[in-house]
């Protein structure tokens, strides 16, 4: 049975939380006292009172629909009575009625533009509700806990404001051992969801039917090439997926079948190597492979832990082009826990390029054995 133990971050659907009522009302009141004073102090109130009438403006952008209307309310008044108490002031008549006019229109204003804005943030509030129940439903929350590993990690789409992307990754506890499954979606973002959903599905129901990983994968093959057919007939383009699936159980070695992806690192008592495996072609290609899917087997005893990514992470370059030495920083983060590692490899390789360099999809997980088998 798998434990996924992580939540959602709670605040990953916020909307601008407004003012409280008592710091607005104090916060208003304060802006006209220092206006009025001003106005005493310089003589003439004209620029002052442009400056109340923005009031309602920063309020739509801030404030609650009521918060707005009050804020448009009170300088509606202040603005009057300052017209008529310092008329003089304000300039011949027909000013003075054009600016409470305006006071008025602008107040008007920013309540509807108030308004909108709730509106939209409750719309996007829905449709992020939505993606992020899509995003529970294809990439289950990390981590995951079976009987034969504990599976930790980091997933991050390369549109921020996307909680789904082209990387996938997948956990399941079947009769045959835990089968672990990461992969590649050709291209990124959101056109690479329906190719990345169609992996995912077909690799729950076949890890649980299937007994040996070739006919796992071949199953996996077929998803691929039927989603193809489809995104065909719709004028999408079709898509391939380079894939690692892993098999583990209660024996000591570990098998795996690479479809064109990066291979795994292995870490066992501080040393990293690389199992020697062979690679095979992406997932929706097999027609084209001269050789049919091959196993591999390596040693993955208690304790150890197997490092899965895609090439989001080992394809990050710094801004003279060299390639993120993932061996080299691997190494000097041995120290860290199977928990800890997986974020700390993304949050370096982000300094290694710079901020605001990530180009694709990046997904880092750590498959830690259990120590009790």
């Amino acid at each position: 049975m798998i434990d996924t133990r992580r939540r959602r971050p709670s605040d990953a659907l916020e909307a601008i939380e407004p003012p409280g009522n008592l710091e607005l009302a104090a916060g208003v009141v304060s802006v006209t006292a220092l206006v009025e004073i001003l106005g005493a102090l310089s003589g003439s109130a004209v620029w002052l009172l442009g400056l109340l009438v923005f009031l309602p403006g920063t309020a739509s952008a801030l404030c609650t629909a009521a918060q707005t209307r009050f804020v448009a309310a009170w300088t509606t008044v202040i603005v009057t009575l300052t017209v008529l108490l310092r008329g003089s002031d304000v300039g011949r008549s027909l000013d003075r009625a054009l600016l409470v006019l305006l006071t008025l229109a602008l107040g008007v204003t920013s309540v509807y533009a108030c308004q909108r804005r709730i509106r939209r943030e409750h719309e996007m509030l829905r449709l992020r509700s939505t993606a992020a129940a899509m995003q529970r439903h294809i990439l289950h929350p990390l981590p995951l806990v079976t009987d034969d590993v504990l599976v930790n990690g980091v997933y991050e789409p390369v549109q921020e404001d996307r909680l789904v992307g082209g990387d996938i990754y997948e956990v399941v506890a079947s009769p045959f051992g835990t089968r672990v499954l990461i992969g590649d979606v050709q291209g990124k973002g959101l056109a690479a969801v329906g190719a990345a959903f169609a992996v995912i599905g077909a690799f729950r129901e076949a890890a649980h039917r299937e007994p040996t990983l070739t006919a796992l994968v071949d199953t996996l093959d077929s998803a691929v090439v039927r989603h193809n057919s489809y995104a065909e007939q719709s004028g999408d383009d079709e898509r391939f997926v380079t894939a690692l699936v892993v098999s583990i159980d209660a024996h000591a070695e570990a098998q795996i079948v690479n479809c064109g992806h990066i291979p795994p690192r292995l870490m066992h008592e501080g040393v990293v190597t690389t199992p020697p495996l062979e690679s095979g072609v992406p997932l929706g290609l097999a027609e084209l492979a001269s050789e049919p899917t091959t196993v591999g087997w390596f040693d993955f005893p208690a304790g150890s832990t197997l490092l899965l990514t895609t090439d989001g992470l080992t394809e990050t370059r710094s801004s003279d082009g060299t390639f993120y030495p993932v061996d080299e920083r691997l190494t000097e983060h041995l120290a860290l826990s199977p928990t800890e590692l997986p974020r700390a490899l993304y949050e370096d390789a982000r300094a290694f390029a710079g901020e605001g360099s990530q180009h694709d999809d990046v997904a880092v997980l750590t498959v830690r054995r259990s120590p009790y088998r």
